[in-house]
């Protein structure tokens, strides 16, 4: 591996150097386990008492971390964003595959395939199809009729994507995951569940990513819409007619019912379940396990079971944690009570 100055790195990551411009690193690690031929960071407090133990050459750090290290460092505005800067220096992203359309490819006459696109083994395009230029399908991908995908798109082995659907530019679709599978829409008559067709589509906006297995519904009618820079966790689902704004994340095993509504920068944790024809406001932060059954206002953090504030929340947990002892005291007075009666 080719070695950096601590010069080049602080320039390429647009940091300011504090030690000797022409120290060479080779490689990055985590603060704890860095050699003296590598860079780490310091961007959580915790790690804080590593900087006196560490063996790494240098250290990135935030510009108001309030810290001096004795060993050379680089201040950014961000040292987590910078490691992952310096990081990528050291370890270019490879090629997964090579530009061309395999020989196994059933690709439709009527598809129109970019400049240096890949096309891997087995993969089906459709009728109608528009694929942008510099665009990766790997093996065994389906796309159907009239969908399109924009440029430089990277879809892993066993995406599906459903006729119609559009999905913008520099999208990441990693393995399995399902767009424009049918939104759950089922009409109940005479004691049976009677399927309502689901005619809409959906479309990913720019610079998004979707975990392994995430599905994303058709929409009844209309869109479902995930917006620019939406990141997904593993398996997924939203449902059909789900609007989520720019720039949310959601971790892992969340479910979203049909046409909620998701603002932007909204942060949520894994296996919450939402209840549909809801809004989250932008900013929201939501805690592991929640379940939501109600819209929530711009800004708020919530948390539990049954989502609530998450003061009040804590103030209910907080007292739960006292009932035993609570519970020994009304019995203690409940005696002392009838013994009061007996003597009276």
């Amino acid at each position: 591996m080719p070695a950096l100055t601590l010069q080049e790195i602080a320039q390429k990551i647009g940091g300011e150097l504090h030690g000797p411009a022409d120290l060479e690193v080779r490689g990055t690690a985590e603060i704890d386990k860095a050699g003296p031929a590598e860079i780490t960071f310091l961007a959580n407090p915790k790690y804080r008492r590593y900087l006196e133990q560490t063996r790494a050459a240098a250290v990135i750090i935030d510009a108001n971390a309030g810290v001096e290290p004795t060993i050379p460092y680089i201040k950014t505005p961000d040292a987590y964003y910078g490691f992952l800067q310096a990081f990528l220096l050291f370890n270019p992203p490879g090629e997964l595959i090579e530009p061309g359309i395999h020989p196994s490819a059933v690709v439709s006459p009527t598809a129109q395939i970019g400049n240096e696109c890949a096309i891997g083994a087995n993969v089906y395009i459709g009728e109608r199809v528009t694929i942008g230029e510099r665009t990766r399908i790997l093996p065994n991908c389906v796309i159907l009729n009239d969908a399109e995908i924009g440029a430089d798109c990277l879809l892993y082995p066993l995406v599906s994507i459903r006729e119609g659907c559009r999905i913008g530019n520099r999208v990441i679709l990693h393995n399995g995951v399902v767009i424009g599978s049918d939104g759950f829409g089922f009409a109940p008559y005479q004691g049976r569940f009677h399927k309502i067709p689901q005619l809409g589509i959906v479309v990913l906006e720019d610079d998004v990513e979707l975990g392994a297995n995430c599905a994303v519904d058709r929409a009844t009618m209309g869109e479902t819409r995930i917006k620019t820079g939406v990141k997904l966790d593993n398996m997924v689902q939203i449902a059909h007619n789900v609007v989520i704004g720019e720039h949310t994340v959601m971790a892992a095993q969340t479910g979203i019912s049909g046409s909620t509504k998701i603002g932007k920068q909204v942060m949520i944790g894994g296996q919450v379940g939402m209840v549909g024809h809801i809004t989250i406001g932008d900013r929201v932060q939501i805690g592991a396990k929640s379940g939501v059954a109600k819209a929530i206002p711009e800004g708020e953090v919530w948390l539990g079971a049954y989502a609530r504030p998450m003061a009040q929340t804590k103030r209910i947990e907080a007292s739960l944690s006292q009932l035993p002892e609570l519970i020994k005291r009304v019995r203690k007075l409940e005696k002392e009570i009838e013994s009061l009666k007996n003597d009276s």
